[in-house]
């Protein structure tokens, strides 16, 4: 992935005319900062994995890293070829949530979305915060909204923000020293932020998202599982390992199949009856059948052969 740099500034033309005294010290250009999200696809592209690249900052979330992400979930929508993202941290945390001690030069990218335009250019203090707290939760309503599947591989601490993009996954793999919360409540703001009051009473209940938004407490792996959050436990070593096999697992499917498992299945989340989730269900069956894909599949059953799906 690429990541714009600042432009280099050039020493001043020397204006006077006699020869230098000495050589001429070379000026060093100022290099790129490495990346905030570090990118890799696996089996032709098909798995991508994504690393928040921050161990400095425990994987805090600043606006040049959520700008990166905003770039790499356009470019998994948009790849024919990708079946499903990985998401992961580098070093001991999967993220500690927004960066508060993020400057605004960090802001490399203005261009990545309207949002990182108008916190670069705004001079409004109220415009400035509100548009960098719309890029966070729109890079987690994205990645809920991501055509394929997202597989959060929790590494270690998910806080405040780590929490609610956690959250925004499909599905949650943990390490034993994983752990999460809802910590915003404790800072003097409301736990209902980036998501987190939408997607948690969902996951595990509105009893439980109650007394760990209200509480703000930060809760551990084991706990996590136990209330449905997680779905494996594993160790640290066999993490990423564990979110690989789950992703191919997955991308053994039919890509519009699983396209369309994932789309209608949180929109039936929120269905107002039943009769509107069958409805969904119907149509989409109805577009799945079309591609070819069912008539195939019973052809290779009965062959004892291997089903071969319609690309995207």
């Amino acid at each position: 992935m690429q990541t714009c740099s600042r432009p280099t500034r050039h020493p001043p033309h020397d204006r006077c005319d006699r020869a230098p005294l000495g050589p001429v010290p070379r000026v060093n250009a100022p290099t790129s900062p490495p990346p905030g999200i570090e990118v890799e696809r696996l089996d032709d592209g098909a798995i991508v994995v994504a690393r928040i690249n921050r161990p400095h900052r425990r994987n805090a979330l600043d606006s040049q890293t959520l700008a990166e992400l905003h770039r790499l979930l356009d470019d998994v929508d948009s790849d024919p070829s990708a079946r499903v993202l990985v998401l992961t941290g580098v070093g001991a945390a999967f993220s500690a949530g927004a960066d508060i001690k993020a400057l605004p030069g960090d802001l490399i990218d203005v261009a990545a979305t309207p949002r990182t335009a108008l916190q670069a250019s705004a001079t409004s203090a109220v415009a400035v915060t509100f548009s960098a707290q719309d890029l966070m939760a729109s890079t987690f309503e994205k990645v809920h909204r991501l055509r394929q599947p997202v597989i959060a591989a929790v590494n270690g601490s998910a806080l405040g923000g780590g929490f609610a993009l956690a959250l925004a996954c499909d599905i949650r793999i943990a390490s034993p020293s994983a752990t999460f919360g809802a910590v915003f409540i404790r800072y003097g703001v409301s736990a209902c932020d980036m998501g987190t009051s939408y997607h948690l009473p969902r996951l595990v209940g509105a009893s439980r998202a109650a007394e760990l938004m209200l509480t703000g407490r930060v809760f551990d792996a084991g706990e996590a599982h136990d209330i449905g959050l997680v779905h494996t436990i594993v160790d640290p070593a066999e993490l990423l390992e564990t979110a690989l096999a789950k992703a191919r697992e997955i991308a053994c499917n039919s890509p519009l199949a699983v396209w369309m498992t994932k789309e209608t299945m949180w929109q039936n989340v929120d269905a107002p009856s039943l009769r509107h989730a069958l409805d969904i269900e119907n149509r989409t069956q109805v577009m799945c059948t079309a591609t070819g894909d069912l008539a195939q599949s019973f052809a290779a059953f009965r062959d004892d052969g291997t089903a071969q799906w319609s690309q995207l």
